[in-house]
């Protein structure tokens, strides 16, 4: 984002926007404009960062204020002071020695002698600056990443390590019931800042990679589970994987396919109230792989109690 940009608009929100509003502008569009949606695309890997520099400024109440009031510009940089007609209120009419001077907007020819010195003395503009012992600094540019992380990983947190274009690395703590896409904000580890000035933020969009056999729905893990017909039929005590390792779990006597069981407290930790999800255990009764005479002869002579149709509501 240049000086000149206004982040209000770079945003899409009002003057009179309240934080809550600029941060879900924000989110809105970092999605829509992220460089990974985009690859090649300059124009919109350029606004991306016109829009992670507006909610930088914006979202810092007293930055947001400084710029409201005029004391810096969009790119955080201070405005110069300026002067107005009533600052040189004594200064010479035409004619009199302060004449040249009032007319640039200088009170005295001093003070204009001064400013053609600052300005071209000594290697110039810049050079003359640096004599004064001022500098100009600037906040440093933005840069954004993705970062893949395994299911478990995204779930349970970790601390994984991201190699950054110039060799250094980093290390990213994933947060516990992270999720996909979602955006962590590093502050202070983007381009070094400008003359001093403070550095600018990483971004790190998370890509969670799928599970073998865990799902996740909200806060709630779900994962199909086989069992034996004996297990079904006869009920049994088994162990069954959760993000968090095996636990034991009671299969009821005549389960069916398609019966759901419940682990409480088994799924992922809400990251805002800290409550812990379930796992939803979907049960699959799968039959010997090999044959099995004594259940074929016992299938033939048996004769169920209630006679049952499964294809019923299917058929006409």
């Amino acid at each position: 984002m240049s000086a000149m940009d206004d982040p209000y608009e770079t945003l899409g929100v009002a003057r009179t926007a309240s934080e809550a509003e600029i941060k879900s502008a924000f989110k809105k569009l970092a999605r829509k404009l992220h460089p990974d949606l985009h690859p090649g695309d300059k124009a919109a890997e350029a606004q991306f960062k016109s829009v992670s520099a507006a909610y930088d400024l914006l979202k810092d109440s007293e930055k947001r204020r400084r710029f409201d009031a005029g004391e810096i510009d969009a790119g955080g940089a201070e405005r110069p002071q300026e002067r107005y007609y009533r600052d040189f209120a004594d200064a010479g009419f035409a004619g009199g020695p302060g004449a040249h001077a009032a007319g640039d907007g200088f009170a005295s020819n001093e003070d204009l002698n001064d400013f053609f010195a600052r300005a071209f003395g000594e290697g110039g503009a810049f050079g003359g600056a640096r004599r004064r012992g001022a500098e100009f600094k600037a906040r440093g540019q933005d840069v954004s990443y993705t970062l893949p992380v395994s299911f478990l990983d995204a779930a349970k947190g970790a601390v994984r390590t991201l190699t950054m274009p110039d060799g250094k690395t980093l290390n990213v703590t994933i947060p516990e019931g992270a999720e996909d896409r979602q955006m962590l904000r590093l502050k202070g580890q983007g381009m070094p800042g400008f003359g001093g000035g403070p550095a600018g933020d990483a971004y790190v969009e998370l890509h969670v990679t799928p599970h073998a056999f865990f799902r996740r729905k909200d806060d709630n893990i779900h994962v199909e589970i086989p069992v034996t017909l004996k297990e079904a039929v006869l009920g049994a005590r088994i162990e069954v994987p959760t993000i968090a390792g095996p636990v034991a779990m009671t299969i009821p006597k005549g389960s069916n396919t398609g019966k759901v069981l419940r682990l409480r407290d088994k799924g992922v930790k809400n990251r805002k109230s800290g409550v812990r999800g379930h796992q939803m255990v979907t049960l699959k009764v799968v039959l010997p792989e090999g044959e099995e005479p004594a259940l074929a002869e016992f299938l033939e002579s048996w004769e169920p109690r209630t006679q049952q149709d499964p294809r019923k509501e299917m058929l006409p």
